[in-house]
């Protein structure tokens, strides 16, 4: 429980820092209050903000620690599934850095992976603290993480769904239970140091939409399972072509930096978090030229920035690209409601992209508390994974744990092995060759009536070692 409450701090203190950076880069101010760039006064050299804070974000990552590049969860992954559940200390203190400088330089990221990776650090350095197992590791991780978001976006149940469906890989109570309590203490603690969710409160909704509704919500999943397909391919699409540059890695964020500023210097609602434009998509008070640009600028510039390894988490904004096209697609399909489409799509679209169709459907609850759209987001979220799925062979998630040569298996099996003891696979009464024996005792114990099946004769000395 005790790491739930320090990943609610921990969570506050990354929110602070981002407000505190971007009111630094772009209103030359001390304050930690948590502000868009929407609105500054920098004009033409506003395109140099991003390039600035990703040139810092490159030294730290070459100088400190390379484990800060990318959005989080993957990085999450590969240390319980590669590293055993042991993540660096600098990690902790270089990862929220390194993320609220290229959040608060206008990178279109989240809070959400940095924090889950954050969150995790510590709960690995408390478990190397005491010298507990990779298990016991892998629990206090995966705690941490839970903790993390948690407290971020006042989403504890979903906090536990994802921890399940993406780093878990099981149900089993000895690692539910302690993640689970993090995730609730997280979220107590949250409500008395950033207060009470939800984040993006919607209007009431239709408590049932019917069958063309229904049918309304299957083509959002499709169409939400398309643009995940395409979003996970840009960015690795982006990353490839960083690859074949003639030039160190270290400064590839800088030219996704310079991406950044001119398509923030186009469409400015596209820097940052963009919280207040999923605000706005929600409550249906967006125009058509916002939602186009979120679709192409946003897109353009997050894939790209992501793809040159710098630091920021994908659910924000999957949240505003998919409420982006839940926004076009409110145009024509059956009015449920203000902001009703966009919720949907933003459900379907984090079920399609990050293949966690049950952490979507809670997420979108949690962040709304919109109890009426819990069969509607079933429906979309679902035939966004199975369209993904059929697809892609990896996740956005995964894709990047693949590249580094562990393949990943989702299924909730058993191993055989955890639920057999070893007397009842081993062999009691077998045959041995004495290491000092005369011929005719080898002779004897060669025979074949005797060696049966046994194929190995462990030669022993006279105290049968």
């Amino acid at each position: 429980m005790g790491i739930g409450a320090l990943c609610a701090f921990v969570a506050l203190v990354l929110l602070r820092l981002i407000g505190l950076f971007t009111n630094l880069f772009y209103f030359g101010r001390w304050s930690t209050t948590m502000v868009s760039p929407i609105g500054n006064h920098l004009g033409v050299y506003s395109v140099l903000v991003p390039v600035a804070g990703a040139l810092i974000i490159g030294v730290m990552a070459r100088y400190g620690s390379e484990r800060i590049r990318g959005h989080g969860i993957p990085e999450a992954i590969e240390a319980i599934l590669i590293n055993g559940s042991r993540v660096e200390p600098k990690v902790a203190l270089l990862k929220p850095l390194s993320s609220a400088i290229s959040i608060g330089s206008g990178g279109p990221f989240g809070a959400e992976g940095p924090i889950i990776m954050t969150g995790g650090a510590f709960g690995s350095m408390i478990a190397q603290l005491f010298h507990l197992t990779s298990a016991e590791r892998k629990t206090l991780l995966v705690a941490g993480a839970a903790g993390g978001m948690s407290a971020t976006f006042a989403s504890p149940v979903a906090a536990v769904l994802l921890a399940v469906e993406l780093l878990l890989f099981e149900w089993k109570p000895r690692s539910l239970i302690p993640v689970a309590l993090a995730s609730a203490v997280a979220a107590v603690v949250r409500r008395y140091i950033l207060g009470f969710g939800p984040l993006f409160p919607v209007p009431a909704h239709p408590l049932f939409i019917g069958p063309k509704g229904l049918l309304g919500c299957a083509l959002v999943g499709l169409l939400a399972g398309a643009l995940s397909a395409l979003l996970t391919l840009s960015v690795y699409a982006a990353e490839d072509a960083f690859q074949k540059l003639p030039v160190h890695w270290m400064w590839w964020p800088t030219i996704g930096g310079a991406a950044i500023g001119l398509g923030g210097l186009i469409f400015p609602q596209a820097l940052g978090v963009g919280y207040d434009t999923i605000g706005a998509l929600l409550q249906g008070s967006v125009t058509t030229k916002v939602i186009l640009g979120v679709l192409l600028v946003k897109w353009f510039i997050w894939a790209v920035s992501l793809g040159s390894g710098t630091s920021g988490g994908v659910l924000a904004p999957l949240l505003m690209m998919g409420g982006a096209l839940g926004g076009l697609e409110a145009m024509f399909l059956p009015n449920e409601g203000a902001g009703f489409w966009p919720l949907i799509s933003m459900g379907a679209i984090l079920g399609g992209t990050m293949r966690s169709p049950f952490t979507s459907i809670i997420f979108a609850f949690e962040l709304t508390h919109d109890t009426n759209v819990f069969l509607p987001l079933l429906v979309g979220s679902v035939i966004a994974h199975a369209f993904t799925v059929l697809t892609l062979k990896r996740s956005i998630l995964t894709e990047k744990v693949a590249r580094r040569g562990y393949h990943l298996s989702r299924e909730y099996a058993v191993d055989p092995l955890e639920i057999l003891f070893v007397r009842e696979v081993m062999r009691a009464n077998i045959v041995v060759l004495p290491a000092a024996g005369a011929l005719r005792e080898f002779q004897h114990s060669l025979r074949a009536d005797r060696r049966q099946s046994q194929r190995l004769l462990p030669v022993v000395n006279a105290e049968g070692r």
